[in-house]
């Protein structure tokens, strides 16, 4: 039996600091979902339009979707895209002057815009049983968190 759960940790006593975090994940794709963004011929539209306003939006609603995570108002959100070989990497820096840190945002930003690109593109991903074999979400972490104080 769960002998109690403390819930949302009180911060009411922090310092309203500068929090940042940036944060980064990646989405193996095939041949044929790689050509079609660089081409601009996903039938459902740009991926990286659609996929960096998931992200931010993601960020925006983290307490929605994390229970334990504060409502922080965020100042910044930027969403960056890049290719290495087969894989599409999300990188997401969040910023904010609050009580508490934004790596939960910032992590939850990633992992959407992924998403979001792989609802896209999935269509190209499967093979003739409907199955996705090789795409994979992986490499979701934290590059970097700091506070304006320079702890960490």
């Amino acid at each position: 039996m769960n002998e109690g759960i403390d819930g949302i940790v009180p911060v009411g006593h922090k310092p309203i600091i500068e929090r940042y975090a940036q944060a980064e994940g990646r989405l193996r794709l095939g041949l044929n979902s790689i050509t079609a963004i660089q081409e601009g011929s996903v039938s459902k539209g740009d991926v990286f339009e659609a996929s960096t306003i998931a992200a931010i939006q993601a960020a925006k609603e983290t307490p929605r979707m994390i229970p334990h995570c504060h409502p922080i108002p965020l100042e910044s959100c930027r969403v960056e895209w890049d290719w290495d070989e087969s894989d599409l990497i999300c990188r997401v820096s969040v910023s904010a002057h609050w009580k508490t840190g934004v790596e939960m945002e910032a992590l939850c930003a990633v992992a959407t815009g992924l998403l979001c690109a792989l609802d896209m593109v999935k269509s190209f991903e499967k093979d003739e049983d409907g199955q996705y074999p090789s795409t994979q979400i992986h490499g979701i972490r934290v590059l970097e968190k700091r506070k304006s104080d320079g702890e960490v």
